[in-house]
């Protein structure tokens, strides 16, 4: 080389060095502009690089392939390079020249050499640096997640203040039947398809962020809110190329519009917020979408200290048993009752729809019906001893149990400890709502039965009820909610009336006994009567009692039945 391409190498290089080591502010154009000097003082008629982020993605070709200089002529390779960085990325450079170009010297092929490791080692910095930023905000799937949600909040913060802006939190509904229906490979189509509409609507001036499963955070601009109700509400997704296989995907949602006041100190603020908005939004029955108010932090707190007071109530006995007496409405007969739990604390009772719903989150809801059944079986082993005339006991237990493969035994176990004879033991069990709850709900009612203990399906016909729950699994007694109980026998053939009658009619042809919940007056009585349903639970008959008032109705051992 001469002098003066020597010295005009020399200060192309130093620019290509002052690019490549100031990554924070890198100039794509002005780099391409030293490249494409290099390149013409050289002689190369192409440049081409290429990163592969392992040896197998190499193997498949599955990288990316970058051309930063290119003049369109006919050309062979110079010269060939392959980098194996730290973390085992590969990166690999390839010169070309003109097949009619002069050949490059030994000294030109020496500073081209220098040149493309240079180059491929800069590559390789910018694609395992951009590899970080998507293992740190990003999903297995490529979904942005919770740090990049955070960051982008506090960018927001920082720069403009988050008045005018919506933190929302949603879950897709019932994603697991379209994904059964479907498949999962149209499934994962679908799911993508309905991210990116949602994220169509919120736009650059928003994120959408996958919290895990088919849950998401989202910040938006307010004026958005109404077009993501609409999604949120249902919208058909296609999933194959023409657009006319479709699923229907919606949503429920949690929002919080943030106050023009609100000073942000940490993200776990607005979290905090949206959290319980998003729950009540997927476990109401009536909205699907709710907005944050101030009650929901009071009712967080509330549940955060039943949590905490809990074990030393359990500790303190403070929970009781109460029983609410089951009648034959024909005799007048006590036949049974169900147990049902009291909690007396600091001289006043705390209301189940207070605590119920908060140990339901937990297991600690189970540890409840495991310490009513012990009680229950110490009440009856006591009447039995005393030569009382016991009557059959239901005791609840939550769904929360179907999960526990040693659960006939646990309940065996404290059954046994008292030496309760069985047939003085009920268990009820609600109703399921997914497939893998209804197997293990069977198992359980089987393994009860062959131990001569009763079971009842309980509130049969509040949840997504299904024939086969009775008619696959073994029950003894089905109990009616109040809901299906007609006020008045007026109209025989209101829908409810008739909905009665034959559930009624059912149970009885399939050898089932049947209780009605909740019968308040003569003339609910009168339609059990009317329909044979001979047992009624309900405050017509009694409220539920303190352990020594239902002794006394033992004593008794019948009600009063009016003509």
């Amino acid at each position: 080389m001469d002098k003066e391409r020597r010295e005009r190498y020399y200060i192309l290089f130093e620019k290509l060095i002052d690019h490549i080591n100031n990554m924070e502010s890198f100039d794509h154009e002005s780099y391409k502009v030293v490249v494409e000097e290099l390149c013409e003082l050289f002689r190369i008629s192409k440049g081409v690089s290429e990163f592969y982020r392992s040896f197998s993605d190499e193997k498949l070709g599955n990288g990316e392939i970058l051309c930063d200089y290119d003049n369109g002529k006919d050309d062979v390779i110079v010269i060939e390079k392959r980098l194996v960085t730290p973390s085992k990325a590969i990166v690999k450079g390839t010169i070309y020249q003109a097949k009619d170009e002069i050949p490059m010297t030994d000294e030109e092929k020496e500073k081209v050499d220098l040149l493309l490791r240079s180059i491929l080692a800069f590559i390789g910095r910018m694609r395992l640096q951009r590899i970080l930023e998507e293992f740190a905000f990003c999903d297995d799937a490529g979904y942005p997640n919770l740090r990049s949600y955070k960051r982008f909040l506090e960018l927001i913060n920082e720069q403009t203040g988050l008045c005018g802006y919506t933190v929302g939190c949603y879950n897709l509904r019932h994603f697991s039947i379209i994904n059964r229906e479907i498949g999962r490979e149209l499934g994962d189509v679908v799911f993508k398809s309905y991210f990116n509409l949602v994220s169509g609507v919120v736009g650059e001036d928003g994120i959408v962020c996958r919290l895990g499963g088919d849950n998401f955070i989202l910040v938006f601009r307010n004026e958005y809110a109404n077009q993501l109700v609409d999604i949120f509400s249902g919208v058909p997704v296609p999933y194959d190329k023409s657009g006319e296989s479709r699923v229907e995907v919606s949503a429920s949602a949690g929002f919080y519009e943030i106050p023009e006041d609100f000073v942000m100190h940490s993200t776990e603020e607005i979290m905090e917020r949206i959290i319980p908005a998003s729950q009540a939004a997927r476990h109401g029955e009536n909205e699907q979408i709710v907005y944050f108010d101030e009650k929901m932090i009071k009712r967080k707190a509330n549940s955060i200290r039943i949590q905490r007071m809990f074990p030393e109530a359990i500790a303190k006995k403070e929970f009781h048993v109460f029983y609410q007496p089951k009648v034959n409405i024909n005799t007048g007969a006590l036949v049974g009752a169900e147990a049902l739990c009291r909690w007396f604390h600091d001289g006043r009772i705390v209301s189940p729809a207070e605590f119920i719903p908060v140990l339901e989150q937990g297991t600690d809801i189970c540890k409840l019906d495991f310490y009513m059944l012990d009680l229950v079986c110490a009440d009856l082993r006591r009447w039995i001893d005393e030569g009382k005339n016991p009557v059959r006991v239901s005791v609840n237990m939550s769904r929360k149990h179907l999960v526990d493969v040693d659960l006939l035994r646990h309940i065996l176990e404290i059954v046994d400890r008292y030496n309760v004879p069985h047939n003085y033991v009920e268990v009820e069990l609600t109703e399921t709502t997914t497939d893998v709850e209804f197997k293990d709900l069977k198992r359980v009612a089987n393994g009860l039965q062959m131990e001569g203990i009763c079971t009842s399906v309980d509130d049969f016909g509040v949840g997504y009820s299904s024939l086969n729950l009775i008619r696959e699994i073994p029950w003894n007694i089905l109990k009616i909610d109040r809901c299906f109980l007609p006020e008045d026998d007026r109209n025989q053939y209101n829908t409810t009336t008739l909905m009665f009658k034959h559930v009624v009619s059912m149970a009885h042809e399939i050898g089932l006994e049947c209780v009605t919940e909740g019968v308040e007056t003569k003339e609910q009585v009168d339609i059990l009567r009317h329909y044979k349903c001979d047992i009624a639970q309900g405050f017509y008959f009694d409220k539920h009692l303190p352990l020594e008032e239902f002794e006394k109705r033992m004593e008794m051992g019948s009600y009063k039945i009016e003509a």
